[in-house]
């Protein structure tokens, strides 16, 4: 039996998690790339919860992990192998996986809070409050605002003793020096009796900034790595045959020339060479191809193919990081660590505006020193300076854009993971797309003469069988209930057999080509062709992303007659066939060595590495976790259309942004001046700072960027 999705996940949701009582504390956790849906949940509980030696297992859809718990330094073996009779891959977790959430939600509620707090006191010293009762309020607001402002605060401060540390600047420091010094100010003030206190100010600068952490946070959440996903299909441990007997042992105790054996469903833990017989192997993850193929003895598997059928056993040639799928992986990781070093708007203007800060806050302060000598007023001055020209405005520039377009594009079925996803997509001048999957949609065509019961027939042989053409039959013939056969048999690379009202039925593979299917009952055959056809709006979508002046190409590993004619209905005229991982990853590479920005669409384990590569990526939402994990932007549905539509919304999220960055320069051009001129206090260059950060949220959320 294969590994599939269930039946059920045609009714996914977005994020479950089952409601049973925990038992304990997990002792394990297992990693389920193929659940989808609520009954994927269950089946998964079922099956662990049926063994004995299981207290209980509990399901996270979101994460795609079960949490087990069972005695300490159990075997999971037994688990995984449950769970792939079951119908479902499963490999155990590694530490790195089990991640924590961050608190910045808790440093924003506190500094908004206390913000609040303080604003209604300063109201009253406003309104005339004065001597002793003016004090009193000033000691309150001294109270509330000193322990929430260093709480609150906290991520700006670590990251500016960080940068510190090192001997560099970034954006956190002059955010840390103000608030650190408006607070000391405000409590310098307080302690001798003066009139002005801007312990407000400090919170108000806390909350804004924090507010911008906040929206950039919510964008980096939904990313993860797709080093790290690839590297999760290698199981932990595998059955070795030791002495005529399968022992369990962990992969990195397998070595060149070990005997390995596979349940059918097992994904190949390591590059080798099949040693029993034939088998049906599913090479889709490594080559995109959903057909799957006959091996025989002697021939080659690869890490990271599923066998099919089984149980088989096989002779490990490559372990570690010589196999197939390590070297994919570090391809994909060296790809993610380029991406990673992508500056975009943000930190660009960031470089330049950081020190100026510094500088012209110095520069105020040393020149009112030396025309006043009064250290106190100098030291207002900067402190005022520092505020108004805090990068709240410019903080918030980037991020309130990036919400706005990525709700937008969520209403429309589009997911953005990753913060930079949106500026690199509208740099995009060539789109490079994958095609079977992603493009094209393998079906199998059930000539019209087949009637029922015959329909029937062959939905029960559907049904005995996870061959991936079986699987495609069952959705075709969905709507169709099976009836009862006896004596089913399935025999690797030919096909499946039974009985049904005493006559032999079948399927089978043709022999003279792979490309067509034989249905038998009795002596009367059938032929299923399988068919490949454009996914809806394909052309369109092309057509769209022409007209935005994008050039189009493809890549796949088919053939290239196959190739050049999906090209031809769909006006591509860039094609690449035949190709593997490494050659789809080199071809991206040549591309941007030539002065191309280029967008990678590809639903397959075989272009993560390319759609890492690329500028910009998108996966369908069909495509496999790791390509998922890879892309900047997953399109929840079929309708290729929007893609040139996140293309648009993106390059109208690049005007707001640069729009935004403008009225900050705008805004420092008249503050400025006001600041160090000695005309604005602490207080009132916190008002200005919060009125350009408004400024800069409604401009980014201005006709919600259509």
């Amino acid at each position: 039996m294969s590994v599939t999705a269930c039946p059920g996940c045609a009714s996914s949701e977005l994020a479950v998690e089952s409601g049973r009582a925990a038992v304990g504390m997990p002792t394990h956790h297992l990693v389920l790339p193929g659940i989808h849906c609520g009954a994927c949940i269950r089946g998964v509980e079922t099956t662990l919860n049926a063994r004995p030696d299981i207290s209980d297992a509990r399901v996270n859809l979101t994460r795609k992990r079960v949490s087990v718990t069972s005695k300490p330094g159990a075997d999971p073996t037994p688990w995984i192998e449950d769970l792939a009779r079951a119908g479902y891959e499963a490999h155990e977790a590694k530490e790195s996986e089990i991640r924590s959430s961050d608190d910045m939600l808790l440093h924003l509620g506190i500094a908004g809070f206390a913000m609040m707090n303080v604003m209604l006191l300063s109201v009253a010293v406003w309104s005339g409050a004065a001597d002793s009762t003016r004090d009193f309020l000033h000691w309150v607001s001294a109270a509330i605002a000193l322990p929430a402002t260093a709480f609150a605060a906290q991520p700006f401060f670590k990251n500016a003793l960080a940068a510190l540390r090192v001997g560099r600047l970034n954006m956190d420091v002059p955010i840390s020096l103000a608030i650190v010094l408006a607070c000391g100010m405000s409590l310098y003030e307080v302690a001798i009796g003066g009139e002005h206190a801007w312990f407000d100010a400090a919170l108000a600068l806390t909350f804004f900034l924090l507010a911008g952490r906040v929206l950039d946070q919510r964008l980096r959440r939904a990313a993860r790595s797709a080093a790290e996903n690839l590297a999760a299909l290698e199981p932990t441990r595998v059955l070795r045959i030791e002495n005529g007997e399968r022992i369990s042992r962990p992969i990195t105790e397998i070595d060149v020339g070990d005997r390995i054996w596979l349940a059918a469903g097992a994904r190949v833990p390591v590059d080798a060479t099949l040693i029993s017989g034939t088998a049906e192997i599913d090479r889709s993850a490594l080559t995109g191809e959903s057909d799957a193929i006959s091996v025989s003895r002697d021939a080659t598997v690869h890490a990271g193919d599923i066998a099919i059928t089984g149980p088989v056993e096989i002779l490990a040639t490559a372990v570690g990081e010589d196999t197939t799928l390590r070297r994919l992986t570090q391809l994909v990781s060296t790809a993610e660590n380029a991406r990673g070093r992508y500056h975009g708007l943000a930190d660009r203007a960031a470089a330049i505006y950081t020190p100026a800060v510094h500088i012209i806050s110095a520069a105020a302060f040393l020149g009112w020193l030396i025309a006043t000598g009064d250290v106190r007023l100098a030291l207002n001055v900067a402190v005022a300076t520092l505020i108004i020209t805090c990068p709240c405005a410019l903080g918030l520039a980037v991020p309130a854009v990036a919400v706005a377009a990525t709700s937008r594009l969520y209403q429309e079925g589009v997911l953005v993971k990753s913060d930079t996803g949106l500026e690199r997509l509208a740099e995009s001048d060539l789109v490079v797309f994958d095609k079977t999957g992603t493009l094209t949609k393998r079906t199998l065509t059930i000539p019209s003469d087949v009637e029922l019961p015959h329909r029937q027939v062959l939905r029960a042989l559907a049904e005995a069988s996870d061959h991936p053409l079986s699987r495609e039959l069952r959705q075709t013939l969905s709507d169709t209930a099976p009836v009862p056969v006896t004596d089913v048999s399935e025999e690797p690379g030919v096909g499946v057999s039974a009985i049904w009202n005493g006559q032999a039925v079948s399927i089978t593979r043709a022999a003279e080509n792979g490309r067509h299917t034989v249905f038998r009952i009795g002596e009367t055959e059938f032929a299923l062709e399988s068919e490949e056809s454009l996914l809806p709006n394909a052309i369109e979508a092309v057509k769209r992303l022409n007209a935005l002046g994008l050039k189009t190409a493809m890549m796949t590993g088919d053939a290239p007659s196959r190739a050049d004619a999906i090209a031809r209905q769909l006006g591509i005229q860039e094609v690449w066939s035949e190709v593997s991982p490494h050659q789809k990853l080199k071809i991206v590479h040549d591309l941007k060595t030539s002065g191309h920005k280029v967008l990678m669409v590809g639903d397959g384990l075989n272009d993560t590495a390319a759609m890492t590569e690329a500028n910009a990526s998108i996966a369908p939402g069909s495509a496999l976790e790791a390509s998922r994990n890879a892309a900047d932007m997953v399109v929840l549905s079929e309708d290729l259309r929007h893609i040139p539509y996140a293309v648009e919304v993106a390059r109208t999220a690049r005007r707001r942004i640069i729009q935004n960055f403008s009225i900050a320069a705008l805004y420092n051009s008249i503050a400025v001046p006001i600041a160090v001129l000695g005309f604005a206090t602490p207080l009132a260059a916190a008002i200005a700072m919060s009125t350009s950060s408004i400024t800069v949220i409604l401009n980014s959320i201005r006709g919600s960027l259509r």
